[in-house]
């Protein structure tokens, strides 16, 4: 008798995921939704948000005006990091240029630069526009790199600054520092966010909106039938999302999968089950499909950017916000992406990524389910 019930009940489910693919079969806009705009944003946000600092206008004082100066000078802008844009004769005129936004940064080469170098310590004077705090302290780095390099091929020592101790460091899982090895795991559990909570948002609330949801309750479909009905094929969307967005990253920003694919795919379901119920729950409170993309815009887009570690480290947030951001389920899976496809991770680093998430996807699930009345206010 228990196992006819089970299979009453695994067959109305069923029957409710084989309604909705129906629906979505007839509906492009949610096909469009799924697939394509999360591919085109992926690619989009990929290439038009970077934090990498090159091609920087620089204006050059060249005070001493010899072969080594001259040399410094290509040295420094032989990678293309930095362009000079404007070859002045006093500092003033330079810190001009600085001063109106025409150049990012000026180096300065006083009078008797060669014969310090031949001396062995000649220094030249790096100034940057720190207005953009972030392109000048990388741009800094590059210059300190840049003239270093340089003076170890001039053959003698050319220092911005004099430290006492030299550091040799080696960057591993991101050795380039490329902005989109950082950013397009972040983007895509962003992405995958908004589009999973959008679908199921406009769910149920269409059922009330045309007045389906009566034919329902003449039917004996329980309400966590009609829930896990509904959910199981945008389910299976999201795991589509999941491969085209890793396949574009891979493909278009070159990033890795050097992880544990059995991880990835556990996190990726669980995530997606959490923001898919999220989605549920919303459009089972509002029961108006305008209501409900509003409300699922607020509670995803702003979250899932802002209090995530997508762009801004979570450790920097203030302390109510790093609160907060313990209830995102978008901060566990750009852990899980970032563990797995850059650092290699597995199971027994990300598991407190996974336990989240799975909390979170059961949280949503139940309360969706409980929020749903099979009666007509």
């Amino acid at each position: 008798m228990a196992s006819t019930r089970a299979n009453h009940r695994v067959g109305r489910i069923l029957a409710m995921a084989e309604k909705e693919v129906l629906h979505i079969r007839r509906d492009l806009r949610t096909l469009y939704l799924a697939l394509a705009m999360p591919v085109l944003m992926l690619v989009l946000f990929g290439f038009g948000i970077s934090f990498d600092v090159d091609h920087l206008e620089l204006a050059v004082v060249d005070q001493d005006r010899t072969d080594l100066s001259r040399e410094l000078v290509r040295h420094v802008t032989a990678s293309n990091e930095f362009v000079v844009s404007h070859e002045g004769t006093s500092p003033e005129e330079a810190l001009s240029e600085l001063r109106r936004g025409a150049v990012t940064g000026v180096l300065l080469l006083n009078k008797g630069f060669a014969e310090d170098v031949k001396r062995g310590g000649a220094q030249v004077q790096w100034l940057m526009d720190g207005s953009d705090g972030n392109t000048a302290t990388q741009a800094l780095a590059k210059a300190q790199a840049l003239v270093q390099m340089a003076g170890q091929s001039m053959g003698g020592t050319v220092l911005l600054t004099a430290p006492p101790l030299e550091a040799r460091v080696r960057t591993l899982f991101n050795p380039d520092a490329r902005s989109a090895m950082f950013l397009v795991p972040g983007l895509a559990a962003y992405l995958l966010a908004i589009v999973a909570v959008l679908i199921t948002a406009l769910t149920v609330a269409r059922e009330w909106e045309r007045g389906s949801m009566e034919q329902l309750f003449a039917t004996p479909v329980g309400r966590l039938e009609i829930i896990v009905g509904k959910l199981l094929p945008y389910l299976g969307i999201g795991l589509l999302q999941v491969l085209l967005v890793l396949t574009v990253g891979a493909w278009v920003f070159d990033v890795p999968v050097r992880g544990s694919l059995v991880v990835l795919g556990l996190g990726s379901v669980l995530f997606l089950v959490g923001m898919l119920g999220q989605g549920l729950l919303i459009s089972v409170v509002t029961r108006n499909q305008v209501v409900a993309t509003q409300v699922a815009t607020m509670t995803s887009v702003l979250p899932s950017m802002l209090l995530s570690g997508f762009i801004f480290p979570i450790e920097n947030l203030p302390t109510p916000l790093k609160l907060i951001s313990t209830l995102i389920p978008a901060r566990y899976f750009v852990a899980t992406l970032r563990g797995v496809l850059l650092r290699g991770n597995g199971m027994n680093v990300l598991w407190p990524q996974l336990v989240a998430l799975a909390l979170f996807a059961l949280f949503m699930l139940v309360l969706a389910t409980r929020r749903f009345q099979r009666r007509l206010d």
